[in-house]
């Protein structure tokens, strides 16, 4: 009897959404899909709106990553406002919204590894889920918990020195920065006590990657097994190909590694990302459009920016990265639970440039904001911490937004996200009598491999018991357990 299970809603990620398995009569896995229900709607609340409003708005799209919001529009209104697209900002400004970024960066990631991740690498996939979690974590591996608070902290810290406020904060405005760093707070960073200074940071940032390694080498049949599919891969990268997840120029790659788009400016998007809609899910789903709807998806995120980049431009993260390539012999990595490996090799890399830029004097000039002959029309984009970010804002003559399009990192990963959700539904529901929460947890691990932000990728307000249940092949409800 053809049955459908449902797994709602998805837990450790940001945001709510459902995960729905399909069973055929012979109670192989048919079909399966991850479905996103929540509200988004900013691209119509920020209408009427003056534009320099928006770099504020927007951040109300999540708690999580502001930021990475703040400053895609910020960089979107740079261009309006003639301050260039990316590359015309004063050093003082584009160096505090990279400290701003990295900071972001710095912290996410952290927050990702130690609390969301870390549960299902400590205590398997099976583990009693009342342990299972940060609380078990900070119960009975003190050090990792700390670290990973502490961590988040010093980023937090990063953030309100630079942009006034540690989530929702107002420092890039369109053309630059309403402030510098001054040296107290510079000195803070560079001389803080233990564990708040940056060099601890670092030590803690290599000792992650050094963890994860470790445990790879361990569990190396779980790790590179777990939902393995070929993919393209998008993100930003400077333009001498360094990994940049501020600023630079849209590279993808096919799954062999072959570039499908070269370097092209982001300003032009829209003639290489196309967005379809399907009716079950509230999520759009973008593709390349030279591949077409059925072919063109792509990932971004940490995997998809290593994937991408030729070098990473910190001498750390660097030696990890040659070591992280010579695992697939220099060919993109497909391994969803890589993205766990690639996302603390970023977090190295962002330490390392935090301290970089801390020591710039840049950062105690006065020189904040640059304008130029106004347009009615801008895209910024910036890679933040899980994958490309799209906003894209029009204007009239008396200064309203009459035109705003989100990309989001989550949105640009849904189709990879369900392909991942079939694969390891195939592996663990096919054949079997009966559901365990092991087996939907394994589910879900899939899902938070992406780090996803269902709250800024969605379009409907929607509702989020956590229940299991099954339908036959007339699509009755046979039974129906919550968590």
């Amino acid at each position: 009897m053809a049955k459908k299970i449902t797994i709602e809603p998805v837990t450790r990620v940001e945001g709510h959404g459902k995960v729905t398995i399909h069973l055929d009569d012979s109670g192989n896995v048919s079909q399966s899909r991850l479905h996103i229900v929540e509200f988004r709607g900013f691209e119509r609340f920020v209408q009427g709106r003056p534009y320099w409003e928006a770099p504020v708005l927007v951040q109300r799209l999540c708690g999580i990553c502001p930021v990475s919001h703040h400053l895609a529009a910020a960089k979107a209104l740079d261009v309006i406002v003639g301050a260039g697209t990316g590359d015309g900002l004063t050093p003082t400004g584009d160096k505090m919204r990279r400290l701003m970024h990295h900071g972001q960066m710095f912290q996410s990631h952290a927050l990702h590894f130690f609390h969301l991740v870390s549960p299902d690498l400590l205590f398997g996939a099976d583990g009693d889920p009342a342990i299972r979690n940060v609380i078990g974590v900070a119960l009975q591996h003190k050090d990792l918990a700390v670290q990973g608070v502490m961590m988040r902290k010093f980023g937090q810290e990063i953030i309100l020195a630079t942009a006034g406020k540690k989530i929702h904060g107002t420092g890039a405005i369109p053309g630059g920065i309403n402030k510098n760093l001054s040296v107290q707070e510079r000195d803070s960073f560079l001389k803080g006590a233990d564990p708040m200074n940056i060099d601890k940071m670092i030590d803690w940032a290599q000792g992650a990657v050094d963890f994860f390694k470790d445990y790879h080498a361990k569990n190396a049949d779980m790790i590179d097994n777990f939902a393995v599919f070929p993919s393209s891969h998008l993100s930003l990268v400077r333009k001498d190909g360094a990994l940049d997840l501020y600023h630079g120029v849209l590279r993808a790659v096919d799954a062999d590694g072959k570039k499908i788009l070269n370097d092209v400016d982001y300003q032009d998007y829209l003639k290489y990302i196309g967005e379809e809609v399907r009716s079950w899910s509230y999520m759009k789903f973008p593709y390349l459009k030279s591949l077409g709807k059925k072919d063109g998806w792509y990932t971004v995120g940490p995997l998809a920016r290593l994937n991408t980049a030729d070098f990473i431009p910190t001498p750390l993260a660097q030696k990890e990265f040659e070591i992280y390539k010579a695992y697939t012999k220099g060919k993109p990595n497909h391994m969803s639970m890589h993205m766990h490996w690639a996302r603390l090799i970023e977090l190295l890399h962002s330490a390392e440039v935090i301290k970089e830029l801390l020591n710039d004097p840049d950062l105690q000039k006065n020189d904040l904001v640059k304008k130029g002959k106004k347009r009615n029309e801008g895209v910024g984009l910036i890679e933040a911490p899980r994958g490309t970010l799209f906003h894209h804002y029009r204007i009239n003559d008396d200064d309203q937004i009459v035109m705003a399009n989100l990309i989001v990192s989550t949105t640009n990963n849904n189709e990879p996200m369900n392909r991942a959700v079939d694969f390891v539904a195939k592996k663990v529901f096919t054949g079997k009598p009966e559901i365990t929460e092991g087996m939907m947890n394994r589910v879900e691990m899939a899902i938070r491999a992406y780090d996803p932000c269902l709250s800024c990728a969605t379009h409907a307000l929607g509702r989020m018991p956590l229940e299991v249940s099954l339908y036959g092949a007339k699509d009755e409800l046979l039974d129906c357990k919550r968590k």
